[in-house]
């Protein structure tokens, strides 16, 4: 038996790996967050597949089913709403399933951020403007910043930064990133990326804010700041000039 953490990707059913549609249709259970993975996710279960929705469950009642479904023989998905790398919350249970010696593996998805860039049609490290990309959060309501992770320690770097969990405070993210940036900066948001009901808002610093209270934008949204959402005339990358050596090394 193993528990599998599967990405689920940004919510469009389409977006998931094959790798991840496979284990899905092979599961006897599936743990998956309600408020984030969309029912065409779940689709790919096999019928008689023990859903568990986890938005309501504490962190020991989503261990204990998945130790419930190992001591009955059973795999286990644990689907992770974009890629669990990032903001997934894995690395608690995955600890609570060494500590009960019960296997487990980890399939990325296609994280929110990339997502919100293609709705974008924006890379996020370009030529000359931009080639550092910060994801990052804000405390908000949940688990404190490590000392130096604040957005103004982060915003003196200049970097591109992408914030997740943020949406709901996007005054306060606009207050400590603009003495740095400045309200002319490039900024953008993404709800639901990917998903029918994808929101994008595009501006500034300057206007980012009011654009976000206008459209009620209050979950599941990627906040994007940086001069790179607005790169225009850079220089080609030195990847395929004609002045770099192709011999193979």
């Amino acid at each position: 038996m193993t528990v599998h953490f599967v990405g689920a990707g940004p919510g469009a059913a389409d977006l998931i790996t094959v790798r991840a549609q496979r284990l899905l249709s092979e599961c006897s259970v599936c743990l998956y967050a309600g408020s984030l993975v969309p029912a065409e996710v779940l689709a790919y279960c096999p019928r008689g597949a023990w859903l568990v929705d986890t938005a309501d469950l504490t962190l020991d009642q989503i261990t204990a089913a998945m130790a419930e479904a190992d001591a009955a023989g059973l795999d286990v998905v644990r689907l992770c709403s974009g890629d669990p790398a990032v903001f997934s919350a894995i690395a608690e249970q995955a600890r609570r399933l060494d500590r009960a010696g019960i296997s487990y593996d980890i399939t990325p998805g296609v994280p929110a951020f990339a997502a919100a860039a293609a709705t974008l049609r924006r890379e996020l490290t370009v030529p000359g403007v931009g080639q550092t990309v910060v994801l990052t959060r804000i405390a908000q309501r949940a688990t404190p910043m490590p000392p130096g992770e604040d957005l103004a320690s982060l915003g003196a770097t200049g970097a591109t930064l992408v914030l997740h969990l943020a949406v709901q405070r996007i005054e306060q993210v606009v207050a400590d990133l603009t003495p740095h940036y400045g309200p002319g900066c490039p900024a953008a948001v993404v709800a639901y990326a990917s998903q029918p009901n994808e929101v994008v808002l595009r501006g500034t610093l300057g206007d980012i804010a009011g654009q976000v209270l206008a459209a009620g934008v209050k979950r599941t949204a990627v906040i994007i700041v940086g001069r790179v959402l607005a790169a225009e005339g850079f220089h080609d990358s030195h990847l395929y000039s004609p002045g770099r050596s192709r011999r193979s090394r």
